[in-house]
C-alpha cells in the first residue's frame, strides 16, 4: 500500500471517533487521488486491536522518517540524499503491499547483504545510480531511496501474466540496485531469478548474485583455461577472492594469492589455503624480487595466463609482472584508490591484454536464460559443496522494535562497518512490524 503522499502532516486516529468522522478528517487532508490508496488502512483502523496506537508520517525534510506500527506492517532502510551512512540512513515503516501489478511479484526479502558497493551507493561516490522508491517517496522533493542491491527473497503473491513463478518461490535480484533492504517489495518478473532451493542456505542465495559470478565470469570469459592453468590474484581475502579460489579448484586451475600482511596473516594463509588456494603470499613478499625465481618453480616455468585485480596500485603493477605470454589482466576493484600503472613494456613484449569487469554490466547485457544458466552452474557447486558461502553474521531488526531504534541500530552498524570492526559478511533480516 502507498503512502497518502503528504509531506508533512500527522495523522491521529481516536477510537471515540465514529469511523464516518474519521473518514472526513481523513479526506480533508488527501486528494480524492490518493483517498482510494487508503480505503485498505481505513478497514484496518476498525480493528479495535489497534485502536489504541496513533500513526505518523513525520517531515521528511529530515533525515528521519518514522511511522508506529499501527497501519504499517513493512519497514525498510531508507536515505533522501547521498552522504555518510551512519548518518543519512534511517528505518521507515509502511503499510502491507497491495496486490501485485501484471507481470509483477511481491516478495517478502529473508535476507540481504551489505555490500561495500552499497555504501559507495549511499556515499554518492559509485557509478551506478538507484531510483527513487515511488511508493514509499512522499513528495517529488522528498524522494526516498532503499539502501541495497542484493537479495533472497520469498514470492508472497504473483501478479497476472507471471508464468515463471509461484507462491512461496525462492528468486533473487538481477536488477541493480533494486533496494533490497526492506522486509517486503514489488519487482517485476524479470528483475528477478528463481532459485531452487533444495540443498542451499539462506545466506548462499542471498550472496549468490555479485561475489559468484564476479569470480565465475572473470574465470571463464576472458582467458580460454585448461585443467593445471596457473591464475594470479590480489585481494586473495575478499568475497570475490575466496569464490575464486574454491571455484578454480573445482575446474582444476591452480591459483597464486596476494594478501595484507597482518598479525594473523598464517591462519588467514591456512584459511584459504583449505578453500583450495595452491599459495597464498603477502605483498611484502611480492615486492622481494626473489619472489618471481620462486613463482617459476612453483609453476615449472609455464605461463601464468589470468590475473585478477581488485586492488590497483603498486602491488598489481608487481603482480602483471608475473603474468606470462599472451595473459589477460582483468581489473574488478581499485581498493588501494591509487592508478592502475603497467609497463608498456608488457604489452609490446608480451602482448599483455588489459579489460575491466563489472557485474552488473553482464546482467544488462545478458538475457534471462543467460542469467539463469549463470545460477545454475553456482548452485551447483554449492550443492556439490565446492563452493561455500561467506562466513557471516545475521543482524536482525525486529519487527517490535520502533523506527527510531531500528535507525539507531542500522547507523550504529555501518559506522562499525567503515571501521573496518567486522571480518565477516554481515546480512540484514528485517521483520514485518507488528
Amino acid at each position: 500500500m502507498r503512502h497518502f503522499g503528504l509531506p508533512c502532516c500527522h495523522l491521529h486516529y481516536n477510537s471515540k471517533l465514529q469511523l464516518t468522522d474519521s473518514v472526513k478528517e481523513i479526506t480533508a487532508a488527501v486528494t480524492m487521488s490518493s483517498f482510494h490508496s487508503c480505503a485498505r488502512s481505513l478497514a484496518r483502523l476498525q480493528r479495535p486491536r489497534r485502536l489504541q496506537h496513533p500513526w505518523r508520517l513525520q517531515n521528511t525534510s529530515s533525515n528521519t522518517f518514522s511511522t508506529s506500527s499501527v497501519l504499517a506492517g513493512n519497514r525498510a532502510i531508507v536515505y533522501n540524499s547521498n552522504g555518510d551512512p551512519a548518518r543519512v540512513l534511517s528505518a521507515f515503516s509502511f503499510p502491507e503491499l497491495p496486490p501485485p501489478h501484471p507481470n509483477t511479484v511481491n516478495i517478502r526479502v529473508l535476507l540481504a547483504p551489505i555490500n561495500p558497493a552499497d555504501i559507495n551507493v549511499i556515499e554518492g561516490v559509485y557509478p551506478a545510480k538507484p531510483e527513487p522508491d515511488v511508493s514509499l517517496s512522499q513528495t517529488k522533493d522528498h524522494p526516498l531511496f532503499v539502501g541495497g542491491n542484493e537479495g533472497l527473497g520469498k514470492v508472497m503473491d504473483v501478479g497476472e501474466g507471471v508464468v515463471s513463478l509461484r507462491k512461496d518461490d525462492w528468486v533473487v535480484m538481477t536488477k541493480a540496485q533494486s533496494g533490497t533492504w526492506s522486509s517486503a517489495k514489488n519487482v517485476a518478473s524479470s528483475d528477478v531469478l528463481k532459485v531452487h532451493n533444495q540443498g542451499l542456505s539462506e545466506a548462499q542465495a542471498a550472496t549468490i548474485t555479485v561475489n559468484p559470478p564476479t569470480a565465475y565470469n572473470m574465470l571463464h570469459d576472458f582467458a580460454q583455461l585448461v585443467e593445471g592453468d596457473w591464475i594470479v590474484q590480489n585481494g586473495a581475502n575478499s568475497a570475490v577472492g575466496q569464490a575464486v579460489i574454491q571455484i578454480a579448484a573445482a575446474k582444476g586451475y591452480k591459483t597464486i594469492n596476494f594478501v595484507r600482511n597482518r598479525d594473523d596473516v598464517e591462519l588467514l594463509k591456512k584459511h584459504l589455503e583449505l578453500l583450495g588456494a595452491t599459495h597464498v603470499v603477502t605483498y611484502d613478499e611480492l615486492s622481494d624480487k626473489s619472489l618471481r625465481t620462486k613463482v617459476k618453480t612453483w609453476t615449472g616455468g609455464k605461463d601464468i595466463r589470468l590475473g585478477l585485480n581488485c586492488v590497483s596500485g603498486k602491488m598489481t603493477t608487481l603482480m602483471a609482472r608475473l603474468l606470462g605470454n599472451n595473459a589477460h589482466l582483468v581489473s574488478y576493484g581499485a581498493m588501494s584508490k591509487e592508478p592502475l600503472s603497467l609497463p608498456t613494456s608488457l604489452f609490446i613484449f608480451k602482448n599483455l591484454t588489459c579489460h575491466g569487469f563489472w557485474q552488473s554490466r553482464w546482467y544488462s547485457d545478458k538475457t534471462l536464460e543467460q542469467r539463469q544458466e549463470l545460477l545454475e552452474q553456482l548452485t551447483a557447486l554449492m550443492r556439490d559443496g565446492k563452493l561455500r558461502g561467506p562466513e557471516h553474521e545475521v543482524l536482525t531488526i525486529g519487527g517490535m522494535e520502533s523506527d527510531v531504534s531500528a535507525s539507531e541500530k542500522i547507523r550504529d552498524l555501518v559506522a562499525r562497518l567503515g571501521q573496518g570492526m567486522y571480518g565477516k559478511k554481515v546480512l540484514l533480516r528485517i521483520e514485518e512490524t507488528a
